[in-house]
């Protein structure tokens, strides 16, 4: 009996694009609106470049206005129309696994379906890291040049709670309506449980689609708090605001981030390599056995809305380290809008010691 093997299965024309709707569909980032798909982002990153300048006009200043007179020899000075430029940087990323690894998965009734599911999986989470990754600049960078304005630090040995998260939305004065979600370390979401303050969102999710229907709550610990088996899904929220549950999130000596998001806080990118996907033999290895190697490449933009990119990247574009010119270090990024409240992200830093 013959052996299905990766090539007979992967179609890379077909392949390519399907993991790349699949890779959305399974990222909660995308999910809860904080990151938002933007068609202008992949025009760019389909043309050339490294980086990218995203010019916008500013609103216009709240100066004091004038009052009228009737002597001729008193001019009004006209103002300016101020202008932000914000950069955003390629992401070049690319992975191999060896079909000797997807052994398990051929082994499914629909092997295409099987290693699909996986490699989106992947770039999924992978997603998530770059994601982490650029909002641990961003808040570096606010901290070094902007006082920390995105910050609500609750200071040593006091807990997350929901007075700390009412100052973090605080961070945005009047405008704190715009943030919608929050992002948090499983042991601050074990501290929301255990406050009784997680409420389940029941959601639809037809087969196929990214978005959801609401169907009904229901409060931790009451009766009916069981998933259900009919496409629906279950979204946990905390004072109305959707909770994504990461333990990629920093923290350090028991001081835990709390990460807060507007819709549209973050905008993504994402284009076609040259070669997104291939298989390929390595007729000698295993002493002449051979072996199949499933290549996936991709191309992403990963932008905070108001800011710009000042690092100087390699040509692949920089790496999720804190390091020099990488996504995680203070240096790699600017504030460029002039107004605290334009900016959709703030955040909670508690001590769970």
């Amino acid at each position: 009996m013959a052996d299905t093997q990766v090539a007979d299965v992967v179609v890379p024309e077909i392949f390519g694009p399907y993991v790349q709707q699949l890779t959305e569909q399974k990222s909660r980032l995308i999910q809860s609106g904080a990151v938002v798909r933007d068609a202008e982002l992949d025009q760019k990153l389909a043309g050339g470049g490294l980086t990218f300048n995203a010019p916008s006009w500013q609103d216009l200043a709240d100066d004091d206005d004038n009052v009228s007179d009737d002597v001729p020899a008193n001019t009004a000075t006209p103002n300016k129309t101020q202008t932000s430029q914000e950069v955003g940087v390629r992401l070049s990323r690319n992975q191999h696994w060896s079909s000797m690894d997807l052994a398990a998965a051929l082994a499914g009734a629909d092997p295409m379906m099987s290693i699909a599911d996986r490699v989106a999986g992947y770039w999924a989470r992978r997603q998530q890291a770059a994601f982490v990754a650029t909002m641990t600049g961003i808040f570096a960078d606010n901290t070094a040049n902007d006082s920390g304005d995105y910050t609500n630090d609750l200071g040593a040995s006091v807990s997350f709670s929901a007075s700390g998260f009412l100052g973090g939305l605080l961070t945005m004065g009047d405008s704190m309506e715009d943030l919608a979600m929050i992002m948090v370390h499983s042991v601050v979401f074990n501290k929301m449980q255990n406050a009784n303050l997680i409420v389940y969102r029941d959601v639809i999710q037809p087969e196929g689609t990214t978005t959801s229907t609401p169907v009904a709550s229901t409060a931790v610990g009451t009766a009916g708090n069981v998933p259900v088996s009919r496409g629906e899904i279950r979204i946990p929220t905390y004072l109305g605001r959707q909770v994504i549950v990461d333990d990629g999130l920093p923290s350090a000596a028991g001081v835990y981030e709390s990460w807060i998001f507007g819709a549209g806080a973050v905008r993504f990118g994402q284009s076609t390599p040259r070669v997104p996907v291939e298989v390929t033999r390595e007729a000698l290895t295993g002493n002449g056995g051979g072996q199949e190697i499933l290549s996936s490449r991709v191309e992403w933009a990963m932008h905070p809305v108001g800011h710009a990119y000042t690092g100087t990247a390699p040509n692949g574009g920089p790496s999720n380290a804190a390091t020099a010119n990488n996504l995680g270090a203070a240096g790699s990024w600017d504030r460029v809008y002039p107004e605290r409240k334009q900016i959709k992200i703030a955040r909670i830093l508690s001590d769970e010691n």
